[in-house]
């Protein structure tokens, strides 16, 4: 196992995948097993994350930053200084400015938005082990605004106005943010679930995006929704 996990490619090791919403923590333990490439341990919150921690090293830590006991750049720092060798990983509905610099602040090496899929999460820990920094493609975005403003000393160049969107598919937007299934956003809002595909499209081309995570980031972003 050893000889596996030190070889060039690093396609396995222990993962120990921090969040706490039961199904979601689920689906990205299964995303990491698939194919028994890594171990994948679980925690709901910084007290199970820490005692992990403190049982032994890990090889990478995919964690959630808004926790029941506290917020997820705490357990970053913790984990940087004292195991570092752990490579680290946000995955979070959480796109914001601040969010995203404080991980990266803390030690964080990626940043994942949670509606990847399970091969692109699989594949964001392989790359993470190799050394790389797996970014999503919104916080890819935001990094690089943030960096041209730094470098020519001037504030990062402005976002296009923040889109228009009517009040039901601002409710749509908070159902998507929650990571509610069509049919239970249909239910809450009291409509039809076959029109609420039309919305989301509609929401998609507003905000120049493809994917639930951009939808939530975009509108963090431009202040339509603060979660």
């Amino acid at each position: 196992m050893e000889a596996q996990r030190d070889g060039p490619d690093r396609h396995s090791g222990t993962v120990l995948v921090v969040e706490d919403d039961g199904p979601t923590r689920q689906r990205l333990a299964d995303a990491l097993r698939s194919g028994s490439r890594y171990v994948a341990q679980e925690a709901a919150n910084l007290a199970e994350a820490r005692a992990w921690l403190a049982a032994g090293p890990l090889d990478a830590l995919l964690v959630d930053l808004h926790l029941p006991d506290g917020h997820g750049t705490e357990l970053i720092g913790e984990t940087r200084r004292l195991s570092p060798g752990t490579q680290i990983m946000v995955i979070s509905v959480f796109g914001d400015e601040e969010s995203i610099i404080s991980a990266i602040e803390e030690g964080a090496s990626g940043y994942l938005l949670k509606d990847a899929l399970p091969a692109d999460i699989a594949g964001s820990v392989a790359q993470l082990l190799d050394g790389q920094a797996p970014l999503s493609a919104a916080a890819a975005r935001f990094i690089v605004r943030r960096l041209q403003g730094d470098r020519t000393g001037l504030p990062a160049a402005p976002t296009a106005p923040a889109a228009r969107l009517t009040p039901r598919e601002t409710d749509i937007l908070w159902g998507i943010a929650k990571g509610c299934s069509y049919a239970e956003i249909a239910t809450h809002l009291g409509i039809s679930r076959q029109t609420v595909p039309g919305y989301i499209k509609t929401i998609y081309r507003k905000l120049q995006v493809n994917r639930r995570g951009e939808a939530v980031f975009e509108a963090v972003q431009q202040g339509l929704i603060r979660l």
